[in-house]
């Protein structure tokens, strides 16, 4: 197992940073920075940069938009656009539908919707949750009868992430519920969300923030040629898209700028007349924080160099990085808003009008992310799926 860079590999480090420079938008680096929400045309706007440069999908394959670059290279990309505050793209069209569609997809499948995905035309949406049905996923109820040549879809989905913005959603869908075993008899299906008898709700978080969504979905009638793979085969499919989805749920880029920020806000705020980075005791923290985080690159880098090695998709023992990912970005949010105490809260505007959006933002961010423990399927799933899986317990 080789966790060093090349010399070409720093190079490579190197032109993405000076583009990255060159090319954000100082806007949305602001936003991104002080944890302020993206709006849709934020997040399209960015996507139409990296289409132009053709970096909007580097881990496709080349035939399809990808840029041809080694697993290596593509974490360094991740990883420069994170400490740099530039924003992922949500990764629910480029990341996940796109990665189905590559695997399962038919052809015509794939001629319509990757060009679309890849310049940004679409935004897309997950449909996975639902009410009685999020970490227990194959418990879930939406149904998808067969009627001709369409599917007629009922049923409710929630938690859905940036819904509200979404033109299309990928959908898992309950289409025999005699099936002996829950995973059994569900399917992929694809849907454009402008379809009648498709309501989208907000979910208003305690923030007062607008992320989530419920989704109702009313006698939708969806072409049977958006099913994806085979019908009742829908969790194989589901299976592998959670497996992309918790290989980039380390955030290791993120998580150092973020302790970076937190180290700036520490060296403001004082206690006993010093500054808190001065404390012993909060030194010792950040320290721990610090060292978890250099213990989850190299885990990150384990995976890495297994699967440049082997060719293959990461296996059940990627919830590590989800698990112990999360875990580290509380701990940060947790440690800001100590360093921050009183002021971590919703700022209002002094008589001289300045604003300060980083601190103000604490709090929100706090609770927000009380979340990443749950999302991708909750820790303690995690946890069992490594117990099973990798350990044959």
């Amino acid at each position: 197992m080789d966790l060093n860079y090349s010399n070409e590999e720093q190079v490579f480090r190197s032109e993405v940073r000076e583009w990255i420079a060159g090319n954000l938008p100082d806007d949305i680096r602001e936003k991104v920075q002080n944890y302020r929400g993206l709006p849709k045309e934020d997040y399209l706007r960015w996507h139409k940069i990296l289409a132009a440069k053709g970096w909007s999908v580097p881990h496709w394959p080349q035939e399809w938009g990808g840029t041809g670059w080694n697993i290596t290279q593509r974490y360094i990309y991740d990883e420069e656009f994170a400490l740099a505050g530039a924003p992922g793209l949500p990764p629910f069209g480029p990341a996940m539908c796109a990665s189905v569609l590559l695997k399962f997809g038919t052809p015509a499948q794939k001629d319509q919707f990757l060009p679309r995905i890849r310049e940004g035309d679409d935004f897309w949406v997950q449909g996975y949750s639902e009410p009685g049905a999020g970490s227990d996923l194959a418990a879930l109820k939406m149904r998808a009868e067969r009627v001709g040549d369409h599917y007629v879809i009922n049923g409710q989905k929630i938690w859905t992430t940036l819904g509200h913005y979404g033109d299309w959603i990928f959908c898992l869908v309950r289409t025999d519920s005699q099936a002996e075993k829950r995973q059994e008899g569900i399917s992929f299906i694809l849907m454009d969300m402008k379809t009648p008898g498709i309501t989208v709700r907000p979910l208003i978080l305690m923030d007062g923030g607008h992320e989530v969504n419920e989704i109702f979905f009313d006698n939708v009638k969806v072409p049977a040629q958006n099913l994806v793979f085979e019908e009742n085969k829908g969790w194989t499919v589901a299976k592998y898209l959670l497996g992309h989805e918790r290989m980039g749920s380390g955030s290791v880029g993120a998580s150092r700028r973020e302790l970076a920020a937190l180290r700036a806000l520490a060296g403001r705020e004082l206690k006993n007349g010093k500054p808190l980075l001065e404390d012993v005791r909060f030194k010792d923290k950040l320290s721990r924080v610090e060292i978890e985080i250099d213990a989850l690159e190299i885990t990150s880098m384990r995976f890495l160099d297994q699967m440049r090695r082997t060719g293959q998709p990461p296996g059940a023992d990627v919830s590590m990085l989800k698990i112990r990912g999360t875990e580290v970005q509380q701990m940060i949010t947790e440690l800001a808003m100590q360093a921050a105490g009183p002021n971590a809260q919703p700022f209002k505007a002094v008589d001289n009008g300045s604003i300060d959006h980083f601190t103000s933002r604490l709090a929100p961010r706090y609770f927000n992310f009380r979340k990443a423990s749950i999302y991708a399927g909750s820790n303690e799933i995690q946890r069992n799926i490594i117990a099973k899986m990798t350990l044959g317990l």
